[in-house]
């Protein structure tokens, strides 16, 4: 164990882990590249929340985390990625042949920019689509790309709007556009929260990287909700160079570990 760490540190670095979602979403993700990332989900310091993968590498990621015996490691489908698309159909089956091939989530990119145009109709009806072709069950997360959105009202009501249509997490950005969400934005995020009681969970995702940017996020959610609620029910934190941090300053950082930035 790193010598150089605080109790307090170690805590939040522990606590950090159990509430990660690791990423593979480069288009030229392998097989053996997702493999790998079910065997990196169980750290030394125990497991990860989540592996969050395309709907064609849901059963090798499935059966790969099985085989382990990491059956409590969700893996979370992304739909409607990287292109968010407005076409409804085309991501509906998306999401059903993710839930046939074994997904554990579905993570919905919302259609952001059909709000930008003033339209909110279509990205509602996507998420209620979705949530139907889910099953009352299953945990769905919807991606609102914040950082795009920008303006407070707009990322208030797709919040409040993806809430009312089914979403059991929202999330902020999916880490791949070139504008990462603001602190503002978080905070609105987690004020649509308190309008429904705390009962939908968020995922911290976009410029991630290190132990001290996981800790501003927790602090927050903890300052809105209390300590009890952040747990992976409710949220979630999204980046590979956050996970290569954190073991490292732990002291058990993986050989040939890769970082994506996310």
């Amino acid at each position: 164990m790193s010598m150089d760490i605080s109790t307090e540190d170690e805590q939040l670095a522990r606590q950090a882990i159990s509430l990660f979602d690791l990423m593979a979403l480069d288009v030229d993700d392998t097989e053996s590249r997702i493999v790998g990332l079910c065997h990196r989900a169980m750290t030394p310091l125990g497991p990860i929340a989540a592996i969050c993968v395309y709907p064609r590498f849901v059963l090798l990621a499935r059966t790969t985390l099985d085989r382990l015996q990491h059956r409590d490691i969700r893996v979370v489908a992304v739909v409607n990625f990287p292109y968010v698309s407005a076409n409804e159909e085309a991501v509906m089956s998306e999401t059903r042949a993710a839930v046939m091939s074994g997904a554990d989530e579905i993570d919905l990119v919302y259609p952001f920019r059909t709000l930008l145009s003033g339209d909110q109709q279509t990205g509602a009806n996507m998420v209620a689509s979705c949530r139907a072709a889910c099953g009352p069950d299953m945990v769905l997360t919807v991606t609102l790309e914040v950082g795009d959105l920008r303006d407070p009202q707009i990322i208030r009501d797709a919040c409040l709007a993806a809430i009312i249509a089914g979403a059991n997490f929202i999330k902020t950005s999916t880490g791949k556009l070139v504008t990462p969400p603001t602190i503002q934005a978080v905070r609105v995020m987690l004020e649509s929260l308190v309008e429904v009681g705390g009962q939908v969970g968020l995922k911290f995702c976009g410029g991630l990287r290190t132990l001290d940017d996981a800790r501003q996020f927790i602090e927050m959610a903890r300052a809105r909700f209390g300590p009890q609620w952040v747990s992976d029910e409710r949220v979630r934190l999204v980046g590979s160079s956050l996970l290569d941090d954190i073991l490292s300053k732990l002291g058990v950082a993986e050989p040939g570990s890769r970082g994506d930035g996310y």
